[in-house]
């Protein structure tokens, strides 16, 4: 993993805990496999299982001719697209990772939006900042509140389903495109599966979660934002490619559409970016994800999946290549 990432991953309890389950030395971090130091490159070579997250080198072919005993990566993160290669699933090696985990928080991060959305908070909080006096909000929010209102998820991905869950106590219309959810499965979810420009054009917040493939990239354009409903409000806690960034901007700074930018395409922004200073625009730095105690969820779910393998039984939430093609 990246340097610095297992300090705030492992808390001491969970250095206890992998070293009760397993052969290891827990100080011992790697950072580089394909020029490691002679006791990472030991190491490597006596591994059975990897513990990784985030920032992990690929697996490749030369990586793995070094480690002839792996037999399973765990990752105690979400995708794994950035260091499992095409050479680990060929010599079948097991992978897990805790992506549920990490799943929660972005699903809870996303309600927040929602119901902030609903209720204006952006417009109404600049406004107050704006006016400091006495004012009818009554009269001028009338068309907000979270009662009725249509949501729309693109991609029940599991950050999607997470969301789907999270709203169900609320009294909100919730819609869903997703080209691999049948009407069947839609019921069982609660929701109501349509096609991307209906849920564009009937939605009052409109919220991302589809992985990002070749198939997604720019999945909502200038067709799809025109779509959107005046005062409308979009919400990416994906990837930024799978919204067209130039189309979107016209759109923000008109006001005709508000949004919630966790991710952004380039990820970090240029300092002269008018999302920083919109205030129709929420703009956070890819922080909706596992944060601070929120990594020791995924800790915790990585340690159950070592300890399943040491007692010889399948991961519960294993990874499966052909799945790859539709997840993160």
């Amino acid at each position: 993993m990246a340097p610095g990432v297992a300090g705030r991953l492992l808390t001491a309890p969970h250095r206890a805990r992998l070293t009760a389950l397993a052969r290891t030395d827990s100080r011992l971090v790697a950072h580089d496999l394909t020029a490691p130091t002679p006791e990472i490159a030991a190491a490597l070579a006596r591994a059975e299982v990897l513990l990784t997250c985030w920032g992990a080198p690929p697996l490749t072919d030369r990586v793995l001719e070094a480690a002839p005993r792996l037999r399973a990566v765990v990752h105690a993160a979400g995708s794994v697209r950035h260091h499992i290669t095409d050479a680990c699933w060929q010599r079948g090696i097991a992978v897990t990772s805790a992506a549920a985990a990490n799943a929660l928080p972005v699903a809870e991060y996303t309600l927040a939006a929602v119901l902030f959305a609903g209720k204006r908070v952006l417009h109404t909080a600049h406004r107050y900042r704006t006016l400091r006096a006495p004012h009818d909000w009554q009269h001028e929010l009338a068309g907000a509140g979270n009662y009725g209102r249509t949501v729309g998820i693109i991609g029940a991905s599991r950050i999607g389903r997470r969301v789907i869950e999270l709203l169900r106590p609320f009294a909100l219309q919730v819609l869903l495109h997703d080209p691999y959810v049948e009407a069947p499965e839609a019921a069982r979810l609660g929701v109501t599966p349509v096609p991307l420009d209906t849920l564009c054009t009937t939605s009052d917040i409109v919220t991302v979660h589809a992985p990002q493939l070749p198939a997604t990239h720019h999945m909502l354009g200038a067709h799809e934002l025109a779509l959107m409903p005046d005062g409308a409000t979009l919400i990416n806690t994906a990837r930024g490619s799978l919204v067209d960034e130039q189309a979107l901007l016209p759109e923000l700074l008109t006001g005709r559409l508000n949004a919630v930018l966790d991710v952004t395409d380039p990820e970090l922004p240029p300092p002269d970016s008018p999302l920083y200073d919109l205030p129709n625009v929420l703009l956070t730095p890819h922080i909706a994800g596992s944060l601070g105690d929120e990594l020791h969820r995924m800790a915790d779910l990585a340690l159950d999946e070592v300890e399943r393998y040491a007692r010889g039984l399948p991961f519960a939430d294993p990874v499966r290549p052909q799945e790859l093609d539709r997840s993160a």
